[in-house]
């Protein structure tokens, strides 16, 4: 069913219990969950869950669809800001060895210059985990969660300036491994 350019779907069937209900639209990524029981029914309004925040409030059902685009709005900016901050509390930038495996096992992400070579990224990657797997040694931990290798997630900044259209590296920026000449920051970081 659509609604003023909504997407509404209706989950009336009887085989599943309302909890069993609510897991699934939150499993599909249902953004805003709306509930209407028998008292709500009676006082014309509908309970309304949002995903992300467990917020519950209850809205009229009169002008429920734009008040719904108004609120899917909102949602959008403040899932945004939500995200953008987390990834600003974990953007770290390195400049050697050590800052770079004190990040990385921090779960950071970090931005390092690098000489980008494959070989070298495969060199980052073997040593990355081997450092993981003695670090994890030494905590005496059993579970893997520091043992994922890095790897370069992007490479967001070219060194150096466009001349003739193509770049000149700066000669003092060396790679964050390798220590050769670096040619761009790359966005490191572990899959999880």
């Amino acid at each position: 069913m659509r609604e003023a350019g909504l997407r509404v779907a209706v989950d009336d069937s009887d085989i599943h219990n309302p909890g069993y209900k609510f897991n699934e639209w939150e499993m599909r990524g249902t953004p805003v969950r709306m509930e209407i029981g028998a008292k709500d029914l009676t006082a014309n309004e509908v309970r309304c869950v949002v995903r992300h925040s467990g917020e519950k409030f209850q809205r009229p059902q009169a002008g429920l669809a734009d008040s719904m685009k108004e609120l899917l709005v909102e949602l959008h900016q403040q899932m945004y800001n939500k995200a953008l901050l987390a990834r600003e509390d974990h953007l770290k930038t390195a400049t050697n060895w050590d800052e770079f495996m004190t990040a990385l096992n921090n779960r950071d992400i970090i931005l390092a210059d690098w000489c980008d070579e494959v070989e070298c990224e495969e060199r980052v990657k073997e040593q990355s985990k081997e450092a993981s797997m003695e670090a994890m040694a030494s905590m005496n931990e059993e579970e893997s969660l520091l043992t994922g290798s890095a790897k370069t997630l992007c490479v967001p900044y070219t060194m150096g300036r466009q001349s003739s259209g193509e770049a000149e590296p700066f000669k003092d920026i060396k790679c964050i491994f390798c220590q050769s000449q670096a040619k761009v920051t790359a966005l490191w970081g572990r899959s999880y």
